[in-house]
C-alpha cells in the first residue's frame, strides 16, 4: 500500500472518529439542557399570604399549591418544599407574593418583626417633621445630611422679655436620616363677602425623618406643632453659633 492511500485511510478514519465525537458532545448537551428545563413539583402561592396566615390555611385556601416548575427555577429557590406536609402547623415569617416558590425559610412558629429600614445612633430616637420646599433647601437635603435646625415666631429674647416676631438657631447639628417623596401642592378657593374668589397654592410638603436625642426631640416637636421651622444644609466648612438673641425686625439691621 502506497503512502497517498494510506494517508487518505487516516483522513476517513479521524473524520469519522470526530463525527461520533460531535454528536456525543450534541447529545449531551441536549440532554444536560432537557434536565435544567425538566419541571418539578414544588410548592408555590397561587394568591398573596400575609405574614402570620397560618400555612395549613393558606393551604385550604388554594393560596399555596404543588405545580410543576422547571428544575433550574427550583435549584435558584435553595430550600424549595416539594411536600404539602413539610410545613404543617407554622405560619407565614413574611409576606409572600403570587408566583414565589415556597422556600422553608418563609415559614416559621413565629412572625418576623418588620424592620423600619432606619438605623438610627445608639441612644438617639428618630422623629419626622412635615416641610415646605423652601424650608428644606429646595430639595437640596438627602438621606445622611446634616442640618441647622433654625425657629421662627413669637420668641422672647430673654426670660422677661416679652415675646416678639423674630428667627432663633435651635439646633446646630442634626443628621437627616430619610427623606420622603414630596406631597403635590394643594389649591384651596375662598369667597370673600362681595362674591370674588381667591385661590390659595399651597406649597409641596416633604417629611425629614431626623436621629435626635430625647431633650432634643422635644424641642422639634414643639417648635413644629407652635412655630414654623427651617433646616439649613450643613458642610463641612459650615460654621453655626448659637445665640441668645435672635433676629428680629428691632435687629434685624444691627451688625
Amino acid at each position: 500500500m502506497d503512502r497517498r492511500r494510506l494517508l487518505l485511510i487516516l483522513a476517513v478514519f479521524v473524520a469519522i472518529i470526530g463525527t461520533a465525537l460531535v454528536f456525543l458532545y450534541v447529545q449531551g448537551a441536549d440532554n444536560r439542557a432537557a434536565d435544567k428545563v425538566a419541571n418539578v413539583q414544588v410548592l408555590q402561592a397561587t394568591q398573596g399570604v400575609a405574614a402570620g396566615e397560618k400555612y395549613d390555611d393558606a393551604l385550604s385556601a388554594g393560596k399555596i399549591t404543588l405545580q410543576e416548575v422547571p428544575k433550574n427555577v427550583v435549584d435558584a429557590n435553595v430550600g424549595a418544599v416539594t411536600s404539602t406536609d413539610a410545613l404543617k402547623g407554622k405560619v407565614a415569617a413574611v409576606p409572600i407574593f403570587p408566583g414565589q416558590v415556597i422556600v422553608t425559610t418563609q415559614f416559621s412558629t413565629t412572625v418576623q418583626s418588620p424592620q423600619s429600614g432606619l438605623t438610627i445612633p445608639k441612644g438617639m430616637i428618630a422623629i419626622s417633621v412635615n416641610l415646605t420646599d423652601p424650608d428644606r433647601v429646595a430639595g437640596n437635603i438627602q438621606n445622611g445630611s446634616d442640618v441647622a435646625i433654625f425657629v421662627t415666631g413669637s420668641l422672647g429674647t430673654t426670660a422677661t422679655a416679652a415675646a416678639t416676631q423674630s428667627t432663633r438657631l435651635l439646633l446646630p447639628k442634626v443628621t437627616v436620616l430619610n427623606v420622603g417623596s414630596p406631597q403635590p401642592p394643594t389649591t384651596s378657593t375662598t369667597t370673600a363677602q362681595d362674591g370674588s374668589t381667591q385661590t390659595t397654592e399651597q406649597l409641596p410638603r416633604t417629611l425629614l425623618t431626623l436621629a435626635v436625642t430625647q431633650k432634643e426631640a422635644q424641642k422639634v416637636i414643639f417648635s413644629s406643632k407652635s412655630l414654623d421651622l427651617t433646616f439649613g444644609l450643613l458642610t463641612a466648612n459650615s460654621t453655626v453659633t448659637p445665640s441668645v438673641v435672635g433676629t428680629s425686625l428691632q435687629t434685624l439691621f444691627s451688625k
